[in-house]
Parts: C-alpha cells; sequence; structure tokens
C-alpha cells in the first residue's frame, strides 16, 4: 500500500495538512449548529430549520459565484480569503442570541465554509492524474473523517461546560492555517486556463456546465440522497438529546463512530468498487443509507443509534470519493472548480430542504418519523441512480492504482 501512496506528489500531502487542521475546527461548529441555535435563541426547531434553508441559499449563490472566481484566477487566495473572514464570523455567532442576528450571521457563514472544500477538491484534480483521483479522493475522505473523529469526540465534553469552546477553538485553528498556507501552498490552477476579463464562457462559465445533462441528472440524484443525509449530521443531535435526554459528548461519540470507520476503512473499500461500475456502487451505498436513516428511528438506546450509525457509514464508504472521482472526470479542465462548487452544494441544498422537511414531519407526526422521511428520500435516490446507469452516458471506472 505504501508504494501506492508515493504515486501523489509532495503539494498533494501538504494540502491534506492544512485541510485536515480545516476540518478538525469546522466539526467543532457543524455537527451542534442546531443545538447551538436552539439553546442560545430558545427557538423553536422549525424556526431553527428554517436557518438552515437560509444558509443553503446563502451557500449556493457563494459557491457558484466563487468556485467562478477560482476558475478564473486560481484557488489559493480566495482560500486565504475566505479564512479571515470566516473567523471572524464564528466569533460573532458566539454572540449571538436573537434569530434575526443568526439569520444575518448564518447566511455568511453558508457563503464561506464551503471555500476551503471546494478549493481542496479543484487542487486535488489539478495535482493527481486522472487515473490516480479515486484513490486520491479516498485519501482526503480519510482525513476529512479522522478530523471528524477528533473534533467531535473531543469538543463535545468541552462544549458541555461552554459553547465557547467550540467557536473560539474553530476560529483560532483556522488563523493558525493562514501562515502555513500562505508560504508552503501553492496556486495549481495553470496559467493557460485562467481567463482575461471578458472571455468567460456565457452565464458566468456556467452555460457550459447545465448543458452537460449526465452531470446535471447525477447532480438531482445526488441531492436527493443529501436530503436524507443531511438530517443525520444537522437533527440527530436535538432528537437523542430531546427524546432520549443524550448529552453532546454521547452524538460526539455516534459521530466518531462515523469518522473512525471512514479512517480506517475508506481506501480499501474505495479500491474494491472502482472494479465495479459507479453507479451501481452508488445506488448500492444508498440502500445502506436508507437502512441506516430508518435504524435512528427504531434505535431505543445509544446502542441501537450506533448501530443505525455503521450501517449508515457503510453507505458512506460506497458512495463519496466514487461520486467526487466522477465529478471529477465529468469537469473540463477549465471548468473544474464549478463543477466541484456545484456537487458540494447538494449537501448544502441537502441541509436547506432535509431539516426543514423533517421538522415539519416531526411536528406534524412523531419525532421519529423524521428518519422514516430521510430514509424514503435514500431509497428513491437509489433508484434514479440504478435508472442512470442504464440510460446516462458517464465515464467509465478508471483501473484500479
Amino acid at each position: 500500500m505504501w508504494h501506492k501512496l508515493q504515486l501523489y506528489p509532495r503539494a498533494f500531502w501538504i494540502l491534506l495538512a492544512c485541510f485536515l487542521v480545516n476540518r478538525v475546527a469546522a466539526s467543532l461548529i457543524w455537527p451542534f449548529m442546531t443545538l447551538f441555535i436552539r439553546e442560545q435563541t430558545g427557538a423553536a426547531l422549525a424556526s431553527v430549520t428554517a436557518l438552515l434553508s437560509i444558509q443553503a441559499v446563502a451557500s449556493v449563490a457563494g459557491t457558484t459565484f466563487i468556485s467562478g472566481v477560482m476558475d478564473r484566477y486560481g484557488r489559493r487566495l480566495p482560500m486565504l480569503v475566505g479564512l479571515l473572514a470566516f473567523c471572524g464570523v464564528l466569533l460573532l455567532m458566539s454572540q449571538a442570541f436573537t434569530l434575526w442576528q443568526w439569520a444575518l450571521l448564518i447566511a455568511l457563514y453558508g457563503v464561506l465554509q464551503p471555500i476551503v472544500y471546494v478549493g481542496t477538491n479543484a487542487m486535488v484534480a489539478d495535482l493527481v492524474a486522472p487515473a490516480d483521483r479515486t484513490g486520491a479522493y479516498a485519501i482526503v475522505r480519510v482525513v476529512s473523517n479522522l478530523a471528524i473523529a477528533l473534533g467531535p469526540a473531543l469538543g463535545g465534553a468541552f462544549i458541555v461546560q461552554s459553547n465557547l469552546f467550540a467557536y473560539g477553538g474553530a476560529a483560532l485553528l483556522n488563523l493558525a492555517l493562514l501562515l502555513p498556507m500562505t508560504w508552503f501552498i501553492r496556486e495549481t490552477l495553470p496559467k493557460a486556463k485562467r481567463r482575461p476579463a471578458g472571455e468567460e464562457r456565457g452565464a458566468g462559465g456556467y452555460a457550459a456546465l447545465l448543458k452537460d445533462r449526465p452531470f446535471i441528472s447525477f447532480i438531482l440524484a445526488f441531492t436527493l440522497l443529501e436530503i436524507g443525509a443531511a438530517l443525520t449530521f444537522n437533527l440527530l443531535a436535538v432528537y437523542v438529546r430531546e427524546q432520549y435526554a443524550m448529552l453532546e459528548d454521547a452524538y460526539g461519540r455516534l459521530v466518531a463512530i462515523n469518522a473512525l470507520m471512514v479512517v480506517l476503512f475508506q481506501y480499501p473499500v474505495t479500491r474494491q468498487a472502482r472494479h465495479h461500475p459507479p453507479f451501481t456502487i452508488i445506488a448500492v451505498g444508498c440502500l445502506f443509507y436508507t437502512a441506516g436513516l430508518v435504524g435512528f428511528g427504531l434505535a431505543q438506546s445509544w446502542a441501537g443509534f450506533a448501530l443505525a450509525m455503521v450501517i449508515l457509514t457503510t453507505g458512506e464508504l460506497l458512495v463519496m470519493p466514487t461520486a467526487t472521482a466522477l465529478v471529477a472526470g465529468m469537469a473540463q479542465p477549465d471548468l473544474r472548480a464549478r463543477y466541484m462548487g456545484i456537487f458540494s452544494l447538494t449537501y448544502t441544498v441537502g441541509t436547506g430542504l432535509g431539516p426543514l422537511i423533517g421538522g415539519l414531519v416531526a411536528d406534524a407526526l412523531a419525532p421519529a418519523a423524521i428518519w422514516y422521511f430521510g430514509g424514503t428520500a435514500a431509497l428513491l435516490a437509489a433508484v434514479l441512480f440504478v435508472l442512470l446507469q442504464r440510460h446516462a452516458t458517464v465515464p467509465h471506472p478508471v483501473p484500479p492504482d
């Protein structure tokens, strides 16, 4: 395995080290976001989930613009500016106690939070040869989930005492990244791909992307999956606390299960998955998501939630690197950040719609109905991916490393 890892350039590993720190910082905030808002404002769950919709809309607009900037001028500078601005937003969030304050700040959060993620995915595609990208994105997933294992598991214990640990810790970690990213990360966008002003394709470069029917079909199906998946990391913390009196550290351990499974199993699972058609792998992964989400609705104890998390994470192991490499293969080189940006918005839109609908379903029927709604969305996504495998023309999976 070691000689396989040596295929990736030194710049790839430096980028991953910075990405690890950024993800640790992010994981101190996003798993507990709904809980923070609810505690700081005392608002009803429906109002809290409505704020997530504001975040989603802002993220769509921000990512669309920033992805275009990255394709035109480069990835590095937007990432540095985004980090600095994001730190300010986090500190302001710690002092936000009304819904109108959160409405403004969560919109800024939605614009700024995805910048490093989108830039990293675009840089990986720039740095790594097409035949090695699926493995590279599997490693990115391992690094991301190692961070998520560290963040909530360690942060949850502190958050029980004070939310300020999360806000301050996330801001300090992102500030600490500015120096190494300034000195050690170099621009990866080839100069030949940078477009002077006035030479963009129509609609800010998105016209060609919107005509890519296989890609748009894929995005629509994947968004449906993310509507179900987003419930886990946006409503589960509130659900286990309010329905089963589990504190934040118990939820942090559930997130750690997810993260550690990815750290231990993502790379070998991805190497085996590459032998099969990508849409087939993604459809099977959707079925695991379905079973895991339904499992949350049936669970009565922490052990039950842990088992459901294991099942759901198995689906994640199958889906995520395969989907990311598929998007990188679909992308035209000079539109790569935009393709990655639109792909990242599937989770954003899922976060905006899933928790909002889930909260309404919970209020109208029962709290556990959240998870049956999510399972239905994931099941429908599986059906759509089967249809896409039959009818869409997509890049063939690359041979194993």
